[in-house]
């Protein structure tokens, strides 16, 4: 290739990260390129390491990669991530399907409509699909009588379960019956896959749902093409997975299932959490995102009950189940003597019982036979003791034997009930086999698995080589010399016999002493000189293969106790003793010659099965669909280069394409070569040319050799079609220059013309705008001059109107606001006299009330004392009363006529409001006989600006005529004012006619002494003085409810004046805001 690769040509280069990229050659130097990728990295390579890339390929890539310009390993990677890109998964190489797994779910590529289009289209007519390659398969049988095989392969995860389903589902609608017929073949083969998952399927590393067997189901159908019976055949179980998980993975679903199943199923199984089973919890793994258990259990029921399995027969296969899980957690430990074992405690117990009653057998047989062996010497026979160690080897060896039994029943019991056809003679058969594997450990499982893929690879490349070969000769082209790449020399190395690995794998198990390290060496001794076989450094046990995927190291620890498939004769008498028919069932008595332990080679047998299906396969014509895992994440849209170029070599298509490549890997139409490079030889467009001719004229001319032209096509050798693009290529550079040369000079020259007029143009019209400019500002300037003189005068004037405003606003308001302080002013101090007034009279009044309340008190307590004093004189009285009767009846008249002035008087004090000064009256009666008699009322009326107080103390003294002098006094005291404590004393008195005047203090022991001489003149007095006391009362009563009139009278002209003085403070304070916004407005300008 490096010989085609010019300056400025697209390339693929490696990368490391993503295995290639593509780039520009910058530079050339000697066998080294200078390359710059589409990310800018700048790079050096050799020029053998670089291919060129076909920049005229469709962008959406193409759906069949033999069309590809250039066949090789870059391209043909880039063309799968494009499609993938658009949710185009699949596309042809050749007739080999590549199926991509897009890991989420793409309905309408599988629904019926989909189904009945390709039903009804020929291969390629429609894109690249599943249904397609089904179709062709379908149709080639039904028309050519030829039977037909289609063989799906792919790494673990790359989904070739779900692309097996697809075929099954869509072979069965070409070939299946109408609805309503009851349980059809079709119907039994699609419900056996779900129960082959259940108990072949486990999760994995890189697969949820891997398959852990091979299998290889044969459709049969009749002479109408309708599906008569099915056989499905199985391959190489991994049987150390029942014993033997590693974490992230998965045991078999079926343990999973049955611990998720309905409470009735798992009390009578005596099963719980998964964690609680040795053979389970040895990974950290137990349920599967997106997955119920307990509804796939209930799925696997149904799907058993489709394919023929009876409810007893179901039973039975999970009882066995359930034995295997309880007879993993049984443990053994030392026993009495040595290299002994027993049961290590009660819980190992109850898993022994519990598996013997699962199975159906006796507990003590069983765990004799787990913890012993009999040995049969030509003597006798000897029963020997197992350690711990090789009774925990017993117990492994009988639960996979048991679960590899188990498995083949199921599989030979859907044969039976599908149902095979004696009489049909078509048939198609599809593989859904394990891929190549290559891990950091590879055992036993992987070299058989490997060993698998180089027998379908060499079956692969010989199916290609005839495609080739048929190509060839339909085109009538010379192909005798096109070399054919095989690996029968890695094949042989696996299986020849004698001398080969399997043979001598076989050999080192038939011998007792026999050790990994033993084996090893009989490897490295066998085959030092042979070129797939490779001896690791710094290993005793190891050996490398050199593969067509590639090399792969194996561990050949275990290889020797996973070859060997023989059943303890122990285990063998037990189960087959079972009560249980079913479980006696998997181990039928052996023949008599076979009754001793016999060595069987899983090798050996899984090569015989092999050998069986390439003689199938090679009785059929085969169809190949490869399926690729994009990401090892499992993540939609994600495509690793790197892990689909891996998968892309190890599944064999890219040795097709280097058997494509040993002859003619490029072919293209007559039109199609002379359209892409007719440019290499125009002259022939002169001239009138056959087309096979002209393709011709061109190779010679660029002398090429070893090309072939066919009928219709032209074929051309390795590397043959990158020459000739790179001769295109350098013609249409040639010529690209040459038109860029006259087009930039032509281009030039119309800009030069161009920007010469555009200059004048512009230096004319921007003349012609600086004048306009000009003559513009000119104008504006002297327009501005006026403006600015009117505009200022009239400001000047508007100024001196606001101002003269303002100066008048705010006099005006200054003068308003002194006048209302004025009017308030008066109108409190006018408000305030009234108040005055009022409280006055009020106090007054009060004080009154207070001082009448006193008297009464006083009067009636003094006349008690009275009256007391006089029961003593009554005898005195009686003696005078008529004497002074007379006398009496004249005082009292005089004494009422005394009140009554005094009340008057007294009235006439009160109504003075404004005066409030004291006021005394004093009253005297004299009687014309020389008798004395004063009458004093003393009032004292006091004001201190806001309480009034009033005292009032009546004395009257009545002296009789005979000459006594008698004296009355009364004395009355009163303090109502608090603040000031002051006390006032009254005294009156009255002196006879005689002209002896004796001043007389009335105390307590004198009013007694002259309680009868007052008696006679008390009685009239004080009548008379209590009616004047309530007329008086009365009379005050009026004049207080007319002070309270006139009270409410002032009140509510307080209200209004206090409103009224809101109201013009409110205007003021609006008034006062207009001056400061006048003033303010004063200021601005």
């Amino acid at each position: 290739m490096g010989e085609n690769i010019l300056v400025d040509s697209h390339v693929w280069v490696e990368d490391p990260e993503i295995a290639w990229t593509h780039g520009v050659v910058l530079n050339i130097k000697g066998d080294e390129a200078e390359v710059k990728t589409n990310d800018g990295k700048e790079l050096v390579a050799k020029l053998s390491k670089l291919y060129p890339k076909d920049d005229e390929a469709p962008s959406e890539g193409v759906e069949d990669m033999t069309r590809l310009s250039y066949l090789h390993e870059p391209a043909v990677l880039d063309n799968l991530a494009t499609r993938y890109g658009l949710n185009e998964i699949y596309t042809y190489t050749g007739n080999i399907l590549i199926a991509v797994n897009p890991f989420q779910g793409l309905p309408h590529l599988y629904d019926a409509e989909v189904m009945e289009k390709y039903k009804e289209a020929s291969f390629k007519e429609l894109g690249p699909h599943v249904f397609a390659i089904g179709g062709i398969a379908y149709r080639e049988m039904i028309n050519e009588d030829r039977n037909k095989c289609i063989l799906v392969s792919g790494e673990s995860g790359s989904g070739k379960t779900e692309t097996t389903k697809m075929l099954m589902r869509y072979l069965a609608y070409f070939g299946g019956h109408t609805a309503g017929e009851g349980r059809t073949v079709e119907n039994q083969v699609l419900e056996s896959n779900p129960v082959l998952e259940a108990f072949g399927n486990a999760k994995t590393v890189k697969n949820n749902n891997s398959s852990r067997f091979g299998k290889f189901v044969e459709i049969q159908f009749d002479d109408v093409g309708r599906i008569s019976g099915a056989a499905i055949r199985t391959y190489l179980l991994e049987r150390s997975r029942v014993c033997q998980v590693s974490d992230p993975e998965r045991n078999y679903h079926c343990f999973y299932l049955l611990c998720a199943a309905p409470p009735e199923d798992a009390e009578r199984f005596k099963l719980g959490d998964p964690k609680s089973f040795r053979y389970l919890n040895q990974s950290s793994c137990y349920e599967l995102d997106g997955v119920n258990d307990a509804e796939e259990y209930l799925a696997t029921r149904r799907a058993m009950d489709v394919v023929g399995i009876s409810e007893t027969e179901q039973d039975a296969i999970f009882r066995i189940v359930a034995a295997i899980l309880h007879l993993g957690n049984i443990e053994f430990c030392k026993g009495e003597d040595a290299d002994s074992s027993s049961l290590k405690d009660e819980q190992s117990m109850f898993h022994l019982q519990m598996t013997s009653e699962l199975l159906m057998c006796d507990p003590n047989s069983l765990e004799d036979a787990l913890c012993k062996r009999m040995m049969v010497t030509p003597e006798e026979v000897i029963k020997r003791s197992l350690d711990p160690l090789g009774a925990a080897v017993s117990r492994d060896g009988l639960a996979k034997t048991i679960y590899s039994r188990l498995f083949d029943w199921l599989v030979n019991k859907i044969n039976i009930s599908i149902g095979q056809d004696s009489h049909s003679r078509r048939l198609i058969g599809v593989l859904d086999i394990y891929g190549f594997e290559s891990f950091k450990t590879n055992s036993f499982e992987q070299f058989c698995i490997n060993y698998t893929n180089e027998k379908l690879q060499q079956h692969f490349n010989q199916h290609v080589f005839k495609m080739e070969q048929g190509e060839y000769e339909k085109e009538e082209i010379d192909w005798s010399y096109v070399e054919f790449v095989d690996n029968k020399d890695v094949v042989d190395l696996i299986e020849k016999k004698p001398g080969g690995i399997i043979a001598l794998l076989d050999e080192a198990c038939m011998l007792p002493k026999s050790t990994p390290e033993t084996f090893s060496e009989k490897l490295y001794q066998t085959f030092k000189n042979h070129k797939r076989f490779i001896k690791p450094k710094l290993t005793r046990s190891d050996f490398t293969l050199v593969h067509y995927a590639g090399e792969v190291q194996y561990q050949s620890d275990q290889f020797l106790d996973k070859n060997k498939d023989y059943v303890v004769a122990e285990h063998q008498d037990l189960l087959n003793a079972s009560k249980c028919s079913f479980v006696s069932g998997l181990f039928p008595p052996l023949p008599k010659a076979s009754s001793k332990s016999k060595f069987s080679s899983i090798g050996a047998r899984f090569k015989l099965q092999l050998q069986q299906l390439m003689e199938t396969l090679n009785l059929t014509e085969p169809h190949y669909i490869r399926c690729v895992k994009p990401n090892n994440l499992l993540q939609p849209t994600v495509f690793d280069n790197a892990n689909v170029l891996h998968q892309l070599r190890s599944g064999g298509v890219l040795e097709a394409i280097r058997v494509k490549c040993a002859g003619y890997p490029t072919n293209r139409t007559f039109i199609e070569f002379l359209k892409r490079f007719i440019i290499l030889a125009p002259e022939i467009l002169k001239g009138e040319y056959e087309a096979d001719d002209a393709c011709k004229w061109i190779l010679d001319k660029k002398g090429l050799t070893g090309f072939q032209i066919g009928k219709s096509k032209v074929f051309l050798r390795a590397g043959q079609m990158a020459e000739l693009d790179a001769h295109r290529t350098k013609v249409l550079g040639e010529a690209a220059k040459m038109i860029q040369g006259q087009v930039r000079t032509r281009l030039t020259r119309e800009r030069y013309v161009l920007l010469r007029r555009a200059s004048v143009n512009i230096q004319a019209n921007w003349r012609a705008n600086l004048a306009r400019k000009i003559s513009r500002y000119m104008k504006r300037e002297e327009a501005a001059i006026k403006i600015q003189k009117n505009l200022r005068r009239q400001i000047a004037i508007k100024d001196y109107g606001n101002t003269k405003s303002s100066a008048v606003t705010l006099q005006s308001g200054l003068r308003t606001m002194v006048a209302r302080h004025e009017f308030h002013y008066k109108l409190k101090s006018k408000a305030a006299t009234v108040i005055q007034s009022y409280w006055r009279g009020y106090s007054a009044i009060t004080d009154y009330k207070k001082l009448k309340r006193a008297s009464l008190v006083y009067q009636s307590k003094l006349r008690g004392r009275i009256a007391r004093k006089q029961l003593g004189q009554s005898n005195q009285a009686d003696k005078k009363k008529e004497t002074e009767h007379e006398r009496e009846v004249e005082l009292s008249n005089r004494a009422e006529e005394a009140v009554d002035k005094s009340f008057v008087k007294h009235s006439d004090e009160s109504g003075d409001e404004d005066m409030g000064h004291d006021r005394e009256t004093t009253h005297s009666i004299q009687e014309d006989d020389g008798t004395e008699k004063s009458f004093v009322m003393h009032s004292e009326h006091s004001d201190d600006g806001e309480i009034r107080h009033e005292r009032e103390t009546k004395h009257t003294t009545i002296q009789a005529d005979d000459g006594i002098e008698k004296s009355f006094v009364m004395h009355s005291e009163h303090s109502s004012d608090e603040e000031k404590g002051h006390e006032r004393h009254t005294e009156h008195t009255i002196q006879a006619d005689d002209g002896i005047e004796n001043p007389f203090v009335l105390d307590s022991e004198n009013l007694y002494n002259n309680f009868s001489d007052v008696s006679h003149i008390t009685n009239p007095f004080r009548d008379t003085e209590i009616e004047s006391l309530t007329a008086e009362v009365e009379m005050l009563k009026a004049l207080l409810q007319v002070e309270k009139q006139r009270a409410d009278i002032s009140e509510r002209k307080c209200d209004e004046a206090r409103e009224l003085g809101e109201r013009r403070r409110k205007r003021l304070e609006e008034t006062e805001k207009r001056v400061y916004q006048l003033q303010d407005s004063l200021n601005r300008y």
